[in-house]
């Protein structure tokens, strides 16, 4: 009996885990178009809807990320985060770093 609830238990423990790993599986082209950053940025992340929206490919991982944390906690807040306020609740921190690490490598 008490193996029964041993292997329950390990099974409920991978089954969280697991659970828990599309957004970590989950790439940066995947995450770009189901997040919908594509129809400002651009689908090849160079070409902005409007010019005044940046381009991301190549640009800097670490300065995208803070960016993307700052516009979601308010912390950044200025005319140009209107837009990105809304879409930043679709987005968890993981799935930022996931999509800024995969536009640097961008060129």
């Amino acid at each position: 009996m008490l193996k029964i609830k041993n292997l329950v238990f390990v099974g409920s423990v991978i089954a969280s885990l697991v659970a828990g790993a599309p957004a970590v599986a989950q790439d940066g082209p995947a995450l770009y178009k189901a997040k919908t950053c594509w129809s400002c940025h651009g689908k090849d992340a160079k070409t902005p809807l409007m010019p005044f929206y940046p381009s991301l490919a190549g640009q800097n991982a670490d300065y995208m990320y803070n960016q993307m944390v700052d516009i979601k906690s308010g912390a950044r807040s200025n005319g140009q985060t209107a837009a990105m306020k809304g879409v930043m609740g679709l987005v968890n921190e993981q799935e930022m770093r996931v999509l800024a690490d995969w536009l640097a490598t961008l060129e």
